[in-house]
C-alpha cells in the first residue's frame, strides 16, 4: 500500500541523513521525497512517499518519531489530504507544431515559462496521477529534458 509520510522537523545539517538512513535500514524505497521550510521560523517538513505494508510502516512512523529533531509523523490517508506534484518540460516547438502545442498547453493546468527560440519549457502542476497524464500527452513531442517535484501534501481542514 502506498503511504504518504510527513515529517514536522528542524532545520537543522544532518536531520536529512539520519531520516532517510531509517528508510534505507528498512529496505523501503523512497518513491518520492519533497523537503521545504514551513511557515515556522527553522522548521522543515518532509514529504516522503513510498509503499510498504501497514505494519511495518507504522513502526517506521513511531522510530521516526523519537528521531533527534523530529518534532512529529503523520501517514496521511489519500483521502484525508490535498496534494501537489511539479513538472518542468522543456521540449522542441518548431513552427509545425507551436499551434497544436499551444492548444494542448491552454487544455491542462500547464503554462510556458521560457520560450528561447524553438525551445519551449513548460510548467505542469497537478496530484501526481494528472502529472503523469500530462507528461504522457507531450511524449508525441521532442522532450528535451523534464524533471519532477516529489509530492507535497498537507491535511485537509
Amino acid at each position: 500500500m502506498k503511504h504518504t509520510i510527513s515529517i514536522l522537523c528542524d532545520d537543522v545539517p544532518g536531520v536529512m541523513t539520519r531520516i532517510s538512513g531509517l528508510f534505507s535500514r528498512r529496505g523501503f524505497n523512497i518513491e518520492s521525497l519533497s523537503v521545504g521550510s514551513t511557515d515556522k521560523p527553522g522548521k522543515s517538513r518532509f514529504t516522503i512517499v513510498v509503499n510498504g505494508d501497514d505494519m511495518v510502516l507504522e513502526q517506521v512512523r513511531k522510530q521516526l518519531q523519537k528521531l533527534i529533531n523530529v518534532i512529529n509523523v503523520w501517514d496521511y490517508k489519500e483521502a484525508s489530504i490535498v496534494s501537489r506534484e511539479h513538472a518542468l518540460i522543456k521540449l522542441k516547438a518548431g513552427r509545425n507544431t507551436r499551434a497544436e502545442l499551444l492548444q494542448l498547453v491552454s487544455s491542462i493546468p500547464a503554462r510556458i515559462i521560457d520560450s528561447s527560440g524553438d525551445i519551449w519549457t513548460l510548467e505542469i502542476t497537478g496530484d501526481t496521477e494528472d502529472v503523469s497524464s500530462f507528461i504522457d500527452l507531450f511524449k508525441h513531442y521532442e522532450i528535451l529534458e523534464s524533471i519532477r517535484t516529489g509530492k507535497i501534501a498537507l491535511k485537509r481542514g
